[in-house]
């Protein structure tokens, strides 16, 4: 087994991300976010599964129609860059393993269960909100949307009150 690296410093690495923010603004005229690169590639999908399905959608329709390919658009390109650069940083870390973590109190088969269920829900709430909490709260955070810090709070308060009721199922 590889010996894992430590973790970054949390401030090193806050400090990193907004650099990162910064020069996104400057050098491309716009934020980070990932969810419209995901609605693209999924618009696509539908496309290539169901045209006349898409054709009858005005949701789907306004994905895709700047151009019928969806690696068109940067936010694609953004979340490809985190996959590899997640997966490269892991493997120098040696902190890659397929694994399901969870706590005592509850099965595998239960945290995948809801795993998926928050991913849906999750993934509904970024396109009804018309964005990511990436988006949101760092690009949306970073020009002073007043839209956004409502958001963030709202997300941290929701958090807050939720993990009374979820923290038994992990100690």
């Amino acid at each position: 087994m590889n010996k894992t690296s430590p973790y970054m410093n949390p401030y090193l690495a806050g400090v990193m991300l907004g650099v990162v923010l910064f020069a996104s603004f400057v050098l491309f005229g716009h934020g980070l976010g990932a969810s419209g690169g995901v609605a693209k590639i999924a618009g696509a999908a539908i496309d290539l599964v169901t045209p006349a399905h898409t054709e009858n959608s005005s949701y789907l329709v306004s994905l895709l129609r700047s151009s019928d390919n969806p690696l068109d658009t940067w936010l694609v390109f953004e979340i490809l860059g985190v996959i590899i650069g997640g997966l490269i940083s892991g493997l120098l870390a040696g902190r890659v393993r397929l694994e399901t973590l969870r706590g005592p109190h509850i099965s595998v088969r239960t945290r995948w269960i809801f795993a998926v269920l928050g991913g849906i829900i999750t993934g509904y709430g970024v396109r009804l909100a018309r964005g990511c909490t990436s988006s949101q709260a760092l690009s949306g955070g970073a020009v002073l949307s007043a839209g956004s810090w409502a958001f963030m709070f709202a997300v941290f308060a929701g958090a807050y009150a939720m993990a009374y009721f979820v923290r038994k199922l992990w100690n």
